[in-house]
């Protein structure tokens, strides 16, 4: 059963009578969680404003804790075990998992090359797609905040490879999330094999995630990367982590950064068990589970 809808703006949705008065377009069932025993959807919206969106998880019925998952397009990402990562856990618990498409994937390609080639694309061209991408994702809390559909005290996010990337940008950006966990992230574009050349550009050294840790200081963060990892560099993660920590450091605060180097054979990849790991971490950050949905 499909429903067309979207959101008038902010704080207001386009009534269909689907649920709670809200209007959802629910484009896949992808099936019952094993571990509570509720059936999950894949459901796409839109801010007032045109800014898509896609919720994963039961039916809210009262503000979830909401976890912002990136890797790819919308349906890539919460349509995908894999890159859902901590969210397969969470959902079951009553949290509400959001994701967005981001730059170079799903509808936020335009007439880029996909990917991180779409990435270099629009770093040469001079724009900013970090700045866009946060905000989309603060205008998406916003709404959802405002809709009664997320707990603004109980915010966090997570992400896989370049979904790690500009999970590290919206914390350091957006105060309201209150924890991030990242995946083998990209750390420094530098690193990538689609930035060779750029090493010298200011404009791409700018958007280093290490450039953000005086902004990471007060926001948990946590980072799992396999030893030989040379597609986004190991060391690279070990230094984000350390400048965080140093940041801390001098401004006299307890670091609450949490660095794992694990043994991954495969190089850049997820490490088996990191998904459960990072969800205990996620819950104990958000001071325990949501409150199981009825």
């Amino acid at each position: 059963m499909v429903h067309t809808a979207n959101l008038d703006g902010v704080g207001t949705l386009r009534r269909h009578g689907v649920l709670r008065g809200f209007g959802w377009i629910i484009l896949l069932i992808i099936g019952v969680s094993e571990a509570c025993g509720e059936e999950m959807k894949l459901t796409i919206l839109e801010t007032g404003t045109g800014i898509e969106f896609g919720l994963w998880g039961p039916d809210p019925v009262d503000p979830r804790p909401t976890l912002f998952i990136l890797a790819g397009s919308i349906e890539e990402t919460l349509g995908d075990p894999y890159f859902r990562q901590s969210g397969n856990l969470l959902a079951a618990q009553g949290y509400l998992c959001v994701s967005i498409d981001i730059p170079g994937h799903g509808k936020n390609r335009g007439e880029d090359p996909d990917g991180l080639e779409g990435w270099r694309s629009r770093v040469d061209r001079g724009e900013d797609f970090v700045a866009e991408t946060n905000r989309r994702l603060s205008a998406v809390l916003d709404t959802l905040i405002a809709e009664g559909l997320s707990d603004p005290a109980r915010v966090a996010a997570c992400g896989t490879s370049r979904g790690g990337f500009l999970a590290l940008h919206f914390a350091a950006a957006d105060t309201r999330v209150k924890c991030v966990a990242t995946f083998a992230p990209v750390t420094d574009l530098t690193a990538l094999r689609e930035f060779a050349g750029t090493e010298n550009h200011d404009r791409v050294a700018s958007l280093s995630a290490s450039r953000r840790a005086d902004d990471l200081v007060d926001c948990p963060t946590w980072i799992i990367i396999g030893d030989r990892d040379e597609r986004v560099g190991t060391d690279n993660a070990i230094a984000l982590a350390r400048g965080i920590t140093a940041s801390a450091l001098a401004r006299g605060l307890n670091p609450a950064v949490e660095l794992h180097v694990v043994p991954e054979p495969k190089g850049h990849t997820t490490p088996d068990g990191a998904a459960a790991q990072a969800a205990a971490w996620i819950i104990n950050q958000m001071g325990g589970p949501a409150r199981r949905v009825p």
